[in-house]
C-alpha cells in the first residue's frame, strides 16, 4: 500500500456545535449553530445570536469560513449572520463567501445591511436554494431538500463521492509499472500507458471506498422526504425540540420529539443520531437520549462546544 496515497486520501471532518438550543439560549446552550470542519475547510450551518461569541471560545477563526447554510427565517437561526458579516469586514476579510438560504435570503441581506449601514470587505454570493445539489466541490456534494416546518425551511445534507480503492503497489510492479509519478497516476484513477500496453486503475486498485454523508436536519417534522435524503448517513444531526410526553406541541408547532428523530434515524439506517435544538425546559437531555435510545442503538445529545470525530466508514471499528 502506498503511504502517499493514504495520507493524501484522509480528510479529517469534524461537526462542531456551537449552540444546541431552541428559540430561548440558556445558561448552558447558546442558539443554534453548528460548524462542520472539512480539512481546513469550515461549513457554517445556521448563525443564531451569539455564534460568534462561540466561535472565539472553541477557536475557529472569521477567516476560514467558506458557505454558510440557513435553514429557514427564524430568529433563532439567523439573526447571528448580520452581525458575522460584520465581524469578517471589521476584521478586513478578503475572501468571498458563499451563502445558501431559502427564497428571501437576497432581500433579508440586502434590506438589513442598508439599515445597518455597513459595507462589506469581501465579496458575497448569495444563493435561494431549491431540493437536489446545491454546491458542488472536488470531493463532495451539498444537497437541500424541502422540509416541514412553520415557515418555507430546508435541511442539508453533505455527501462526500466514493474515494480510490487500496493501492496495490505489488500488481503494478508485477504489470511492468514503475514506482514514481506512473504509480501516482493509477492512484489517482487515470490509465497509464506501458510500452503498447494500457494499464487501467481496475488492475491496481481494490474496490471504491465510500465517502461519508451527514444529514442536517433544522427544525422539522420527520417525513420520508427526509428518511431518503438521509439514508444510509454516518451522522444525522436532528432536531428534537421535545421529549415523547410532548408529541402534541411538537406538531403543533412543527418540530420534532426525540422518538420521532430515532425512528427517523432507524428508518434511514443511520450509524449514529445527534439530538440537538432542545428546549429550555430540559435543563438535563439524558431523559431524551433514553427515549431515543428504545429505537435507535445509537444516539447521542449534542452539548455547546462539543466536538464530534467523524471516520471514513472503512475506518470505523
Amino acid at each position: 500500500m502506498s503511504d502517499l496515497k493514504e495520507a493524501n486520501d484522509l480528510v479529517q471532518l469534524r461537526l462542531i456545535f456551537l449552540g444546541t438550543s431552541s428559540s430561548i439560549p440558556t445558561p448552558g446552550r447558546s442558539l443554534t449553530s453548528l460548524a462542520l470542519m472539512r480539512g481546513k475547510e469550515i461549513l457554517l450551518f445556521d448563525v443564531g445570536e451569539g455564534t460568534q461569541r462561540q466561535m472565539i471560545k472553541i477557536g475557529i477563526g472569521f477567516g476560514r469560513i467558506t458557505n454558510i447554510f440557513i435553514t429557514h427565517f427564524h430568529g433563532d437561526h439567523i439573526l447571528g449572520l448580520l452581525g458575522l458579516l460584520q465581524t469578517m469586514s471589521l476584521l478586513n476579510r478578503d475572501r468571498p463567501l458563499n451563502i445558501y438560504g431559502p427564497r428571501g435570503i437576497i432581500g433579508f441581506l440586502r434590506n438589513n445591511m442598508r439599515y445597518l449601514k455597513f459595507g462589506l470587505t469581501f465579496q458575497i454570493s448569495v444563493h435561494e436554494v431549491k431540493g437536489g445539489v446545491i454546491m458542488k466541490e472536488k470531493d463532495y456534494v451539498v444537497e437541500a431538500c424541502p422540509s416541514e416546518h412553520s415557515v418555507r425551511s430546508y435541511s442539508y445534507l453533505l455527501k462526500e463521492f466514493d474515494r480510490q480503492g487500496v493501492f496495490y503497489p505489488e500488481k503494478a510492479s508485477k504489470l511492468g509499472v514503475p514506482k514514481g509519478k506512473l504509480w501516482s497516476t493509477l492512484q489517482r484513477g487515470e490509465n497509464v500507458t506501458i510500452g503498447d500496453k494500457i494499464i487501467n486503475p481496475d488492475q491496481v486498485l481494490g474496490k471504491k471506498r465510500p465517502g461519508r454523508k451527514i444529514g442536517i436536519s433544522g427544525d422539522t417534522r420527520p417525513s420520508p422526504l427526509l428518511s431518503k435524503l438521509f439514508s444510509n448517513a454516518d451522522v444525522i444531526v436532528f432536531d428534537s425540540t421535545y421529549g415523547e410526553e410532548y408529541l402534541d406541541k411538537a406538531k403543533e408547532n412543527m418540530h420534532s420529539t426525540c422518538v420521532e428523530a430515532a425512528q427517523l434515524a432507524k428508518d434511514a439506517e443511520a450509524k449514529l443520531l445527534v439530538l440537538t435544538h432542545f428546549s429550555a425546559r430540559y435543563s438535563d437531555v439524558s431523559k431524551l437520549v433514553f427515549q431515543a435510545l428504545k429505537i435507535h442503538p445509537n444516539v447521542v445529545a449534542a452539548s455547546d462546544l462539543e466536538v464530534i470525530e467523524v471516520p471514513y466508514p472503512d475506518e470505523r471499528v
